[in-house]
């Protein structure tokens, strides 16, 4: 970072709140001298810093001193309209309008040359977000009520029943296309992760009396990815409809299986069948889809990965595939 950036970094900083000449080198990645040395350079250049002695104390700008208007970097811009393009990327999500005026505001505030220079790197660059035309009415309320600490009455419906529960939502992010939001449930004793898609109602209500959450772990530990070694399903080719003994042209394999609570947060990260996740009772969810010939080698690592959060029903070929590879690995360790 050039040293007049540094300083205007120092300046936003310090026009925020109170910081330290350490915590200042930490987030700049540059040692306290350097940044004791910026500090004395702004001051000697009119900005009115002061210090603050004591706990929480630290460097602050004068009350009223107010920066010129924001100034990005070419670097700072690419930044913010790629996660921007991301939020977009979303079929329903919250400041919807926000996200396009706040994209224009930023493009019209950019030098030309610098505009240009984004453009071109905006046109190689992005962050991917599966397609799932899922739509979330609540998303808001739920913003709100987990910014508040509120707890809430909400209607939450699976694949074969609705169910009023009694939650307090701690959390809303987005992941694999979906919004999910992380809740504690005394329901469930603990806190969950559920679907906004399929919450039907939102609204706020009284703390339950005695609720007392059982260890709460908040989000089960998800892996980043559950692919084969293969590299996903694209990548199996004709050695997987090989392996499976089936011809590369034959009909897709129908494929059922059981999951658990976890092993359907896992099934949900894929961009092409996590979608057709559903749950269908009140700890069960299950996932059917038709499987490509060609992808047979996939769906052995897909669900293999899975573990104990996964059982597949059909069909009996893909059931004997992954007791196979059970064997092969139980055997490497006798």
């Amino acid at each position: 970072m050039k040293r007049m950036d540094r300083m205007m970094a120092i300046m936003m900083a310090l026009q925020q709140r109170a910081e330290t000449a350490q915590s200042l080198a930490d987030k700049l990645e540059v040692s306290k001298r350097t940044v004791l040395r910026d500090m004395q350079a702004l001051s000697e250049m009119g900005v009115p810093l002061y210090a603050v002695s004591g706990p929480g104390g630290g460097y602050r700008l004068m009350e009223g001193y107010r920066l010129a208007p924001l100034q990005l970097t070419s670097d700072e811009a690419l930044t913010l309209l790629m996660a921007l393009d991301g939020m977009a990327k979303y079929s329903d999500g919250p400041f919807r309008q926000a996200r396009w005026t706040a994209a224009d505001k930023i493009r019209s505030a950019l030098p030309e040359g610098t505009l240009g220079e984004v453009t071109t790197w905006l046109a190689h660059i992005g962050l991917e977000v599966p397609d799932r035309r899922s739509r979330t009415p609540h998303l808001d309320a739920l913003f709100r009520h987990a910014a508040e600490g509120n707890w809430v009455r909400a209607v939450y419906r699976s694949q074969r029943y609705r169910r009023e529960l009694h939650l307090r939502p701690i959390r809303v992010y987005a992941a694999y296309g979906f919004w999910y939001c992380v809740a504690e449930s005394p329901l469930h004793g603990e806190q969950r992760t559920f679907r906004v898609d399929r919450f039907e109602a939102v609204g706020r209500a009284e703390p339950p009396e005695g609720a007392v959450m059982k260890g709460a772990a908040g989000a089960p530990e998800i892996p980043a990815a559950v692919a084969s070694a293969d590299g996903g399903p694209d990548s199996c080719g004709l050695y997987a409809s090989a392996a499976a003994g089936l011809p590369p042209d034959s009909a897709p394999i129908p494929v059922a299986a059981r999951l658990t609570y976890r092993g359907a947060l896992l099934a949900e990260q894929d961009p092409d069948i996590g979608h057709l996740v559903k749950q269908t009772g009140d700890e069960v969810w299950e996932l059917a889809f038709a499987c490509p010939a060609t992808e047979w080698d996939w769906a052995i690592s897909f669900f293999y990965g899975m573990g104990l959060d996964v059982e597949v029903l059909e069909p009996p070929a893909l059931r004997t595939a992954l007791r196979e590879r059970a064997q092969a690995v139980a055997a490497r360790y006798v």
